[in-house]
């Protein structure tokens, strides 16, 4: 009987059904696109031009702004957090994407996933309706993230509390630090893709090795009697012999990403940043999935901030992306596993130290109940300067030194960059040691 009142709160959280019914209504039109094509040219205008009307009206009437500029600042610093973590992200990307060559995509066996072993036996025992729904491609990457946009202008319409930018901030912010934490496991130890072909038909990659896996991973990779001689002596005694010749342009101050992104001669003409534009979610098994990230943080965000049904329609949605990127093999089912409990952990962890509602409002209530009795006895004595006075003494008391959980949210993420650059730097050190 417990649980009744708990899924109760969850299911009737939410102050009115309008940003559920948007949310629902631009999925749906959106996916009109592989109904009916004409359908969804039509309807995608007018249903954009209704929800930005819609907002526009409601900005006269909004009236928390003060609390939205307190939270610009970490508003701005969460975006720059986040794109560096993203440009990071891109540069390990390609990284991992070259560093081994073509020839080890092309003779590198896809690993055994049993998540996809099942959905195949699912295949043969379901209705082809079901399976149809299953392989739909009913939601994507651009799909969650709007859907936070939208959940994050609907503080116009006290759909949530504010700051809207709050709320915004903690999600790019924890973001940044899943896409960090991504970025170190999947350079850590590379795993083959499960699209073997990819790597062929996307980019233009040496075909040899970068020295540095010459070195330390090739004369010992099907040998296992090297490997136990490696494991003896704990170095690299092979003799790699002469290292093939490193395609190496002008790229002036920005040279020393050569080892990390190995542009071939086709590229040559192309700027650095060219390359990243062209990673995409690379070649290789990215563990965990960035998609399924994404998608995790938005209905965390959601849940949280809104609630209600359609919370558990985004839960559900989230589910049928991870099937779908096992089914169609964008990842192992690890990757999608790993993504949902680290996205629903990363979000709870910010949360403990992000301040993300407007704690003044809150400070006032608990002085206000403080000092009931002083102020009941002013108003009996008619004393209007002393109630003044007492509501003056209120009004100060939300205007307190800071948080101490947002320092610690601060110096969470100074030692988080601080760590991030010592990554980078020791991975240079290595890559460029001849």
């Amino acid at each position: 009987m417990g649980l009744l009142p708990a899924w109760r709160s969850v299911v009737f959280k939410n102050r009115g059904s309008g940003l559920g019914l948007a949310a629902i209504a631009y999925v749906g039109v959106d996916y009109l696109r592989h109904l009916s094509p004409r359908w969804h040219e039509r309807l995608q205008p007018v249903l954009w031009t209704f929800l930005a009307i819609a907002a526009v009206i409601r900005v006269p009437f909004y009236k928390h702004w003060s609390s939205e500029l307190r939270s610009a600042l970490p508003f701005i610093f969460s975006l720059i957090f986040m794109l560096s973590a993203l440009l990071l992200e891109a540069i390990s990307v390609r990284f991992v994407t070259v560093v081994l060559g073509s020839d080890w995509h092309n003779s590198a066996q896809a690993l055994p996933d049993v998540g996809q072993w099942f959905l195949l036996a699912l295949n043969e025992k379901l209705p082809q309706t079901m399976v149809n729904l299953l392989r739909a491609r009913i939601i994507g990457l651009h799909h969650y993230l709007m859907l936070f946009v939208m959940l994050g202008f609907s503080v116009l319409f006290n759909s949530i509390e504010a700051p809207g930018l709050g709320l915004g901030a903690r999600y790019m912010f924890t973001m940044g630090v899943g896409r960090l934490l991504r970025a170190l496991a999947f350079v850590s130890t590379i795993l083959p893709s499960p699209r073997p072909w990819c790597a062929s038909t996307r980019y233009h990659i040496p075909a040899h090795a970068h020295r540095w896996a010459q070195k330390y991973y090739v004369p010992y990779a099907t040998d296992s009697y090297a490997i136990r001689q490696v494991i003896h002596y704990d170095i690299a005694y092979a003799d790699p012999g002469d290292y093939h010749v490193e395609f190496h342009p002008n790229w002036g101050l920005m040279s020393f990403l050569i080892d990390f992104l190995r542009p071939t001669p086709p590229d040559g003409s192309s700027p650095w940043y060219h390359l990243l534009k062209k990673a995409g979610g690379g070649c290789n098994d990215l563990i965990y999935s960035g998609h399924m990230l994404v998608s995790v943080l938005t209905a965390m965000a959601w849940t949280e901030a809104y609630g209600g049904l359609s919370s558990i329609l985004i839960w559900l949605l989230v589910l049928h992306s991870a099937q779908r990127e096992i089914r169609e093999r964008n990842h192992y089912s690890v990757d999608c596993v790993l993504a949902i409990y680290m996205g629903i952990f990363l979000w709870k962890l910010i949360g403990i130290f992000w301040p993300t509602k407007d704690a003044s409002k809150k400070r006032r209530l608990i002085k206000l109940e403080r000092v009931r009795g002083r102020l009941t006895q002013a108003a009996k004595d008619s004393d209007i300067d002393r109630v003044r006075e007492i509501l003056k003494e209120v009004e100060l008391s939300s205007q307190v030194r800071q948080n101490p959980k947002s320092r610690a949210m601060w110096l969470f993420s100074g030692a988080t960059i601080f760590c991030t650059i010592t990554v980078v730097l020791l991975a240079f050190m290595l890559t460029s040691d001849g």
